[in-house]
């Protein structure tokens, strides 16, 4: 695996933990109705979902140099930084965060597919 893809991953991951928290504690809140938990997780994972595919059509408009993932990178592996120069940086890092943006935004969609099956089952065994 590659480096930044390895460091890109674990930024992402970061960041959807942190998102999966909030929406299983939305639907432990809301666990009274079952249907209703379901629909609200559904729903929250099709937003996690869209701000993934925003940031990543938008990877490539920032400059990701002073992001999280270069600074990982910097901070562990300097050998690395060290090599590549300014504009292979950007350009690997875009690219890099674009993929991996984009394929965990396709898993949190089918995640979210999952959870409104899962509500409409519910509400059909009322």
């Amino acid at each position: 695996m590659d480096v930044i893809e390895a460091f890109a991953d674990r930024s992402i991951r970061r960041g959807l933990g942190f998102a999966g928290l909030a929406i299983g504690l939305v639907m432990l809140a809301l666990s009274f109705d079952a249907a209703l938990a379901f629909r609200m997780g559904a729903d929250l994972a099709a937003v996690v979902a869209v701000v993934l595919l925003v940031s990543a059509w938008s990877a490539s408009r920032r400059d990701l140099r002073h992001g999280e993932t270069w600074a990982e990178i910097r901070a562990l592996r300097p050998e690395f930084a060290a090599v590549l120069s300014r504009s292979e940086i950007q350009r690997r890092l875009a690219e890099t965060l674009r993929r991996r943006l984009l394929w965990h935004a396709e898993r949190i969609g089918l995640l979210a597919l999952a959870l409104w099956t899962a509500a409409a089952l519910m509400s059909l065994l009322r």
